[in-house]
């Protein structure tokens, strides 16, 4: 096959204990615009102009949006910001647990937790 039938990545789910606070925060502290609540219940949140989109599920399961290899959690969303240092600052000026900003071969990035435990990383 010369081309994949796949054009782009539309929305990924991420689990979260508390849709209405967990839906708050990706807003307020992240800053992605929120579209809507569901009446299934969901919410749809944008990042910016692009075509992505977050849906947070809410769950009762002890679940997340990361894995692990060897007992310890790796993420498996990844953002991008340009602004890298000012939005490490940021989440930690609002209670964010960040991991510290690490450099591979020119290449920035760290980890933060959602209030849900998820482990998501953001590079530039």
């Amino acid at each position: 096959m010369s081309k994949s039938f796949i054009e782009q990545v539309h929305y990924i789910r991420i689990p979260v204990r508390d849709l209405e606070k967990s839906a708050q925060w990706y807003g307020n502290v992240l800053g992605l615009e929120l579209l809507t609540i569901t009446d299934d219940p969901f919410a749809i949140l944008k990042i910016n102009e692009g075509p992505f989109l977050i849906i947070l599920v809410p769950t009762e399961d002890e679940t997340f949006a990361h894995f692990t290899i060897h007992n310890k959690p790796t993420f498996s969303i990844g953002f991008t910001s340009p602004e890298l240092s000012q939005f490490h600052q940021h989440l930690i000026n609002h209670g964010v647990k960040v991991e510290e900003i690490l450099e591979d071969k020119g290449h920035a990035y760290f980890n933060f937790y959602d209030p849900n435990g998820n482990k998501l990383q953001t590079h530039w």
